[in-house]
Protein backbone atom coordinates (compact mmCIF):
# COMPACT_ATOMS: atom_id res chain seq x y z
CA UNK A 1 0.00 0.00 0.00
CA UNK A 2 0.99 3.63 -0.50
CA UNK A 3 0.73 6.35 2.14
CA UNK A 4 0.23 9.80 0.60
CA UNK A 5 0.79 12.91 2.73
CA UNK A 6 -0.03 16.51 1.78
CA UNK A 7 1.18 19.19 4.19
CA UNK A 8 -0.97 22.30 3.84
CA UNK A 9 -0.85 25.54 5.80
CA UNK A 10 -3.85 24.60 7.93
CA UNK A 11 -4.11 20.81 7.77
CA UNK A 12 -2.08 17.74 6.86
CA UNK A 13 -4.10 15.42 4.61
CA UNK A 14 -3.23 11.73 4.74
CA UNK A 15 -4.48 9.13 2.29
CA UNK A 16 -3.88 5.38 2.09
CA UNK A 17 -3.96 3.71 -1.34
CA UNK A 18 -4.25 0.02 -2.07
CA UNK A 19 -2.22 -1.65 -4.80
CA UNK A 20 -5.18 -1.15 -7.14
CA UNK A 21 -5.03 2.62 -6.69
CA UNK A 22 -8.21 2.67 -4.61
CA UNK A 23 -8.19 5.23 -1.79
CA UNK A 24 -8.77 3.28 1.42
CA UNK A 25 -9.07 6.28 3.74
CA UNK A 26 -8.58 10.03 3.74
CA UNK A 27 -7.86 11.75 7.05
CA UNK A 28 -6.57 15.13 8.24
CA UNK A 29 -4.41 16.44 11.07
CA UNK A 30 -3.69 19.97 12.24
CA UNK A 31 -0.54 21.50 10.77
CA UNK A 32 1.61 22.01 13.87
CA UNK A 33 5.13 23.38 13.40
CA UNK A 34 6.14 22.34 16.93
CA UNK A 35 5.71 18.59 16.53
CA UNK A 36 8.72 16.32 16.49
CA UNK A 37 9.17 13.34 14.18
CA UNK A 38 8.19 11.01 17.03
CA UNK A 39 4.95 12.92 17.64
CA UNK A 40 4.12 12.79 13.93
CA UNK A 41 4.77 9.03 13.97
CA UNK A 42 2.32 8.63 16.85
CA UNK A 43 -0.31 10.69 15.00
CA UNK A 44 0.06 8.53 11.88
CA UNK A 45 -0.06 5.30 13.88
CA UNK A 46 -3.26 6.50 15.56
CA UNK A 47 -4.82 7.19 12.16
CA UNK A 48 -4.07 3.65 11.03
CA UNK A 49 -5.62 2.29 14.20
CA UNK A 50 -8.67 4.55 13.80
CA UNK A 51 -9.34 3.34 10.25
CA UNK A 52 -8.43 -0.29 11.01
CA UNK A 53 -5.36 -0.65 8.81
CA UNK A 54 -1.81 -1.77 9.61
CA UNK A 55 1.04 0.64 8.90
CA UNK A 56 3.28 -2.43 8.59
CA UNK A 57 1.47 -3.20 5.31
CA UNK A 58 2.55 0.11 3.75
CA UNK A 59 5.38 -0.41 1.26
CA UNK A 60 6.01 3.19 0.20
CA UNK A 61 5.03 6.82 0.77
CA UNK A 62 4.86 10.07 -1.15
CA UNK A 63 5.04 13.56 0.34
CA UNK A 64 3.69 16.83 -1.01
CA UNK A 65 4.20 20.02 1.01
CA UNK A 66 3.78 23.80 0.89
CA UNK A 67 5.20 24.21 4.42
CA UNK A 68 9.01 23.85 4.09
CA UNK A 69 9.72 24.08 7.88
CA UNK A 70 7.78 20.82 8.39
CA UNK A 71 9.36 18.85 5.56
CA UNK A 72 12.37 17.57 7.48
CA UNK A 73 10.34 16.28 10.43
CA UNK A 74 7.73 14.66 8.19
CA UNK A 75 10.37 12.95 6.04
CA UNK A 76 12.09 11.74 9.20
CA UNK A 77 8.79 10.46 10.64
CA UNK A 78 7.82 8.59 7.46
CA UNK A 79 11.29 7.04 7.21
CA UNK A 80 11.17 5.95 10.84
CA UNK A 81 7.63 4.56 10.58
CA UNK A 82 7.92 2.78 7.22
CA UNK A 83 11.62 1.98 7.04
CA UNK A 84 12.32 3.98 3.86
CA UNK A 85 12.21 7.66 2.85
CA UNK A 86 9.22 9.04 0.95
CA UNK A 87 9.07 10.20 -2.64
CA UNK A 88 9.00 14.00 -2.31
CA UNK A 89 7.14 15.96 -4.99
CA UNK A 90 9.60 18.57 -6.19
CA UNK A 91 12.57 19.08 -8.54
CA UNK A 92 13.75 15.81 -10.06
CA UNK A 93 10.40 14.02 -9.70
CA UNK A 94 8.64 13.05 -12.95
CA UNK A 95 5.19 14.60 -13.24
CA UNK A 96 4.55 14.67 -17.00
CA UNK A 97 3.77 18.38 -16.81
CA UNK A 98 5.28 21.07 -19.00
CA UNK A 99 5.48 24.06 -16.66
CA UNK A 100 5.46 27.36 -18.51
CA UNK A 101 6.58 29.70 -15.74
CA UNK A 102 9.49 32.09 -15.39
CA UNK A 103 10.73 30.16 -12.31
CA UNK A 104 9.49 26.58 -12.45
CA UNK A 105 10.56 25.83 -8.88
CA UNK A 106 7.99 28.35 -7.63
CA UNK A 107 5.08 26.08 -8.54
CA UNK A 108 3.66 24.61 -5.34
CA UNK A 109 3.74 20.83 -5.01
CA UNK A 110 0.00 20.84 -4.33
CA UNK A 111 -0.66 22.74 -7.57
CA UNK A 112 1.39 20.16 -9.46
CA UNK A 113 -0.54 17.27 -7.89
CA UNK A 114 -3.88 18.93 -8.68
CA UNK A 115 -2.85 19.46 -12.31
CA UNK A 116 -1.60 15.89 -12.77
CA UNK A 117 -4.83 14.53 -11.29
CA UNK A 118 -7.00 16.76 -13.48
CA UNK A 119 -5.17 15.58 -16.60
CA UNK A 120 -5.94 11.98 -15.64
CA UNK A 121 -9.67 12.79 -15.76
CA UNK A 122 -10.20 15.56 -18.31
CA UNK A 123 -9.03 16.84 -21.66
CA UNK A 124 -7.28 20.21 -21.67
CA UNK A 125 -7.92 23.09 -21.41
CA UNK A 126 -8.60 22.65 -17.69
CA UNK A 127 -9.01 25.02 -14.75
CA UNK A 128 -8.16 23.66 -11.30
CA UNK A 129 -9.36 25.48 -8.18
CA UNK A 130 -7.93 24.54 -4.79
CA UNK A 131 -9.73 26.33 -1.97
CA UNK A 132 -7.68 26.00 1.19
CA UNK A 133 -5.84 28.63 3.24
CA UNK A 134 -5.26 30.29 -0.12
CA UNK A 135 -7.47 29.91 -3.18
CA UNK A 136 -5.23 28.68 -5.97
CA UNK A 137 -6.40 28.69 -9.59
CA UNK A 138 -4.37 26.81 -12.18
CA UNK A 139 -4.69 26.76 -15.97
CA UNK A 140 -3.65 23.75 -18.06
CA UNK A 141 -3.57 23.83 -21.86
CA UNK A 142 -2.98 21.24 -24.57
CA UNK A 143 0.28 19.33 -24.46
CA UNK A 144 -0.01 18.84 -20.67
CA UNK A 145 1.20 22.42 -20.25
CA UNK A 146 0.69 24.23 -16.96
CA UNK A 147 0.34 27.82 -18.14
CA UNK A 148 0.22 29.47 -14.71
CA UNK A 149 -2.60 30.72 -12.58
CA UNK A 150 -3.87 33.05 -9.90
CA UNK A 151 -3.46 33.19 -6.13
CA UNK A 152 -6.11 34.76 -3.88
CA UNK A 153 -6.83 34.86 -0.14
CA UNK A 154 -8.71 31.79 1.01
CA UNK A 155 -12.35 32.01 2.05
CA UNK A 156 -11.64 31.53 5.76
CA UNK A 157 -8.69 33.93 5.63
CA UNK A 158 -10.97 36.61 4.17
CA UNK A 159 -13.65 35.87 6.76
CA UNK A 160 -11.17 36.07 9.64
CA UNK A 161 -9.71 39.33 8.32
CA UNK A 162 -13.19 40.84 8.14
CA UNK A 163 -13.90 39.94 11.77
CA UNK A 164 -10.53 41.13 13.06
CA UNK A 165 -10.43 44.45 11.25
CA UNK A 166 -14.05 45.51 11.81
CA UNK A 167 -14.86 46.08 15.48
CA UNK A 168 -18.58 45.34 15.23
CA UNK A 169 -18.35 42.25 13.05
CA UNK A 170 -18.30 38.94 14.96
CA UNK A 171 -16.23 35.84 14.26
CA UNK A 172 -18.52 33.38 12.45
CA UNK A 173 -18.24 29.94 10.90
CA UNK A 174 -18.40 29.33 7.17
CA UNK A 175 -21.89 28.12 6.29
CA UNK A 176 -24.21 28.34 3.32
CA UNK A 177 -26.22 31.58 3.50
CA UNK A 178 -30.00 31.38 3.93
CA UNK A 179 -30.67 34.08 1.33
CA UNK A 180 -28.75 36.33 -1.03
CA UNK A 181 -29.81 39.40 0.94
CA UNK A 182 -28.98 38.93 4.60
CA UNK A 183 -31.29 40.02 7.41
CA UNK A 184 -28.74 39.97 10.25
CA UNK A 185 -25.06 40.81 10.60
CA UNK A 186 -24.06 37.14 10.51
CA UNK A 187 -26.29 36.44 7.50
CA UNK A 188 -24.90 39.46 5.67
CA UNK A 189 -21.34 38.29 6.30
CA UNK A 190 -22.04 34.72 5.16
CA UNK A 191 -23.91 35.92 2.09
CA UNK A 192 -21.14 38.33 1.21
CA UNK A 193 -18.30 35.85 1.57
CA UNK A 194 -20.07 32.94 -0.18
CA UNK A 195 -21.81 34.78 -3.02
CA UNK A 196 -18.91 37.20 -3.35
CA UNK A 197 -16.37 34.38 -3.71
CA UNK A 198 -18.66 32.51 -6.13
CA UNK A 199 -19.09 35.63 -8.26
CA UNK A 200 -15.32 36.21 -8.19
CA UNK A 201 -14.67 32.67 -9.40
CA UNK A 202 -17.28 33.01 -12.14
CA UNK A 203 -15.68 36.25 -13.30
CA UNK A 204 -12.19 34.75 -13.36
CA UNK A 205 -13.40 31.61 -15.16
CA UNK A 206 -15.12 33.74 -17.81
CA UNK A 207 -11.93 35.73 -18.35
CA UNK A 208 -9.83 32.56 -18.63
CA UNK A 209 -12.39 31.16 -21.09
CA UNK A 210 -11.65 34.17 -23.25
CA UNK A 211 -8.04 32.95 -23.52
CA UNK A 212 -9.30 29.74 -25.17
CA UNK A 213 -11.86 30.90 -27.77
CA UNK A 214 -14.04 28.16 -29.17
CA UNK A 215 -12.77 25.48 -26.79
CA UNK A 216 -14.60 23.70 -23.99
CA UNK A 217 -13.17 24.32 -20.54
CA UNK A 218 -13.23 21.63 -17.88
CA UNK A 219 -13.28 23.05 -14.34
CA UNK A 220 -12.57 21.04 -11.20
CA UNK A 221 -12.39 22.27 -7.61
CA UNK A 222 -11.06 20.78 -4.39
CA UNK A 223 -10.13 21.97 -0.90
CA UNK A 224 -11.98 22.44 2.37
CA UNK A 225 -13.94 25.52 1.34
CA UNK A 226 -14.94 24.32 -2.13
CA UNK A 227 -18.20 22.52 -1.15
CA UNK A 228 -19.57 25.75 0.34
CA UNK A 229 -18.77 27.83 -2.74
CA UNK A 230 -18.99 25.88 -6.02
CA UNK A 231 -22.73 25.17 -5.74
CA UNK A 232 -23.34 28.93 -5.83
CA UNK A 233 -21.24 29.42 -8.99
CA UNK A 234 -22.98 29.83 -12.33
CA UNK A 235 -20.26 27.95 -14.19
CA UNK A 236 -20.32 24.16 -14.10
CA UNK A 237 -17.61 23.17 -11.62
CA UNK A 238 -16.96 19.59 -10.57
CA UNK A 239 -16.07 19.20 -6.90
CA UNK A 240 -13.52 16.44 -6.23
CA UNK A 241 -12.52 15.99 -2.60
CA UNK A 242 -9.71 13.56 -3.49
CA UNK A 243 -8.27 15.46 -6.47
CA UNK A 244 -4.87 16.11 -4.88
CA UNK A 245 -4.55 12.60 -3.43
CA UNK A 246 -5.24 11.03 -6.81
CA UNK A 247 -2.56 13.29 -8.25
CA UNK A 248 -0.05 11.99 -5.71
CA UNK A 249 -0.91 8.41 -6.68
CA UNK A 250 -0.39 9.23 -10.37
CA UNK A 251 2.96 10.93 -9.66
CA UNK A 252 4.10 7.98 -7.55
CA UNK A 253 3.25 5.50 -10.33
CA UNK A 254 5.06 7.67 -12.89
CA UNK A 255 8.24 7.51 -10.82
CA UNK A 256 8.31 3.72 -10.38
Amino acid sequence: MLLAVDIGNSTISTGLFGLDGELRFLASLDTDYRKTADQICVDLMNLFQLYHFRYEDVTDSILCSVVPPLNFMMEKALTRLLGKPPVVVGPGVKTGLNIRLAVQSQVGADIVADAVSALEQFTAPIITIDMGTATTIGVISEGRTYEGGLLLPGVNVSLEALSRRAAQLPAISLQAPKNLIGKSTEDCMRSGIVYGTAAMLDGIIDRIRGEFPGKELHIVATGGSAPFIVKFCRNKILYDKTLLMKGLWAIYKRNQ
